[in-house]
């Protein structure tokens, strides 16, 4: 978390750009759990300006992709009479 909080902090500071990607809500950012997010947070909505992306988690689809193709490789082979011939 400190780590994160340098990063964010030195790019505060210094008034450098920086693009953040996150799967927390605005509500999320703007209520934090506790005083170590609030201050990584607060320095990020000052800094950036939030954009909403809404769509499929490319992740999630990947990630299940995988997971059928794993069961598909995982699969018994079938036994077909006609190749005993």
């Amino acid at each position: 978390m400190e780590q994160v909080y340098n990063v964010v902090d030195s790019r505060y500071r210094s008034r450098r750009p920086l693009i953040v990607t996150t799967n927390l809500s605005l509500q999320d950012l703007q209520h934090p759990q506790d005083t170590a997010h609030a201050r990584i947070y607060d320095r990020l909505l000052e800094m950036c300006a939030p954009i909403r992306f809404s769509g499929e988690n490319f992740r999630k689809a990947t990630a299940q992709d995988k997971l059928a193709r794993l069961k598909n490789l995982m699969e018994p082979p079938t036994h077909s009479p006609a190749a005993d011939d």
